[in-house]
């Protein structure tokens, strides 16, 4: 930008006025944001297990300790885990039996 002279001016910026110098993060560590927000390092979430979109359930530990754990869809779990404990035309004939 140039001054009425013409001369162009050099910019400045004062040390006093920038705000917080963001120091580089060691790794495996995080930090809670003004939102409540941290986020979980990647080695972490692999070693878990987890992946984004994953549900997780939050549980206070004790103090300074907080534990996550995905929650499972019971469906996914035991859908076919009771083999042979009804006939195969089970189903249909419950149906039948309503249809009448």
């Amino acid at each position: 930008m140039a001054s009425s002279t013409g001369v162009p001016r050099q910019s400045t910026v004062s040390l006093l006025v920038m705000g917080e110098v963001r120091q580089k993060r060691r790794r495996g560590r995080t930090r809670i944001s003004r939102k409540h927000q941290a986020t979980i390092p990647v080695d972490a979430l692999r070693k878990a297990g987890l992946k984004a979109g994953d549900e997780l359930c939050v549980e206070a530990a004790g103090s300074g300790r907080i534990v996550l754990t995905r929650m499972e869809n019971a469906v996914v779990r035991y859908a076919g885990s009771l083999p042979d404990v009804y006939a195969a035309d089970y189903l249909d004939a419950l149906r039948d039996e309503w249809r009448s």
